[in-house]
């Protein structure tokens, strides 16, 4: 069983790959093809989507029962003690902003009796 996901890739890529795989969502294919159907659809998928973002899912033998690929995918499978993990980048925090206040002023107020 494979699990295609698709972002940003050329409409006739799609259309092709609906001749192995059921579109379930756009953009999602599931099928269930042989290893080398698979692997040959997979080279497609690397020659048509250019810029795109592909991501494969796949049934395998290992603990896990799954295997992945991806190309100019964000997320990145990374091997944790023999279990495949994806790796999500960081979110990009923007740099926090002072409230204007000094340090002097936060130990001023600290001092005064209350």
């Amino acid at each position: 069983m494979i699990t295609l996901v698709l972002t940003a890739c050329p409409p006739g890529l799609r259309g092709d790959l609906t001749k192995w795989l059921m579109e379930v969502s756009p953009g999602v294919f599931v099928g269930r093809p042989s290893a080398r159907i698979r692997d040959e659809l997979w080279l497609r998928v690397l020659e048509q989507c250019r810029d795109g973002k592909a991501l494969l899912v796949y049934s395998m033998n290992n603990e896990q029962g799954l295997e992945y690929r991806v190309h100019n995918h964000d997320w990145h499978p990374v091997d944790v003690d023999g279990v495949t993990l994806m790796l999500r980048p960081a979110a990009q925090t923007e740099p926090t902003r002072s409230t204007g206040w000094s340090n002097a002023r936060a130990m001023r107020r600290a001092r005064r009796p209350r």
